[in-house]
């Protein structure tokens, strides 16, 4: 299951985070490796977004609780479709040629 998650940090002084930033990345790097994760980009300012790939939703909300008790923020969560998912899905919605669409 593929979801887009999108940090927004609270609005803390980027100073005052800096070691909670440093151990985001040593938490992602784990993921990435895995394939639980598979890209995340900082955000130009602060925050960062993540392409996760799980099992489950139990297995999303852990991450994003590890992820928010590393640096508190605010979650926009998208789920996605691979290309794959995609375009099957779309196959099934071709109509059939005697039902008038």
């Amino acid at each position: 299951m593929l979801f887009l998650v999108i940090s927004t940090p609270r609005p803390e002084r980027p100073t005052t985070l800096i070691d909670s930033r440093s151990r985001y990345w040593d938490w992602m790097r784990p993921l990435l490796e895995a394939g639980l994760a598979r890209s995340v980009h900082a955000r130009v300012g602060r925050g960062a977004v993540a392409l996760f790939d799980v099992d489950s939703n139990t297995t999303l909300h852990r991450l994003m609780n590890e992820w928010s008790d590393i640096i508190p923020a605010h979650f926009d969560v998208f789920p996605l479709l691979d290309e794959d998912t995609a375009k099957a899905y779309l196959a099934t919605q071709i109509p059939s040629a005697g039902d008038g669409r």
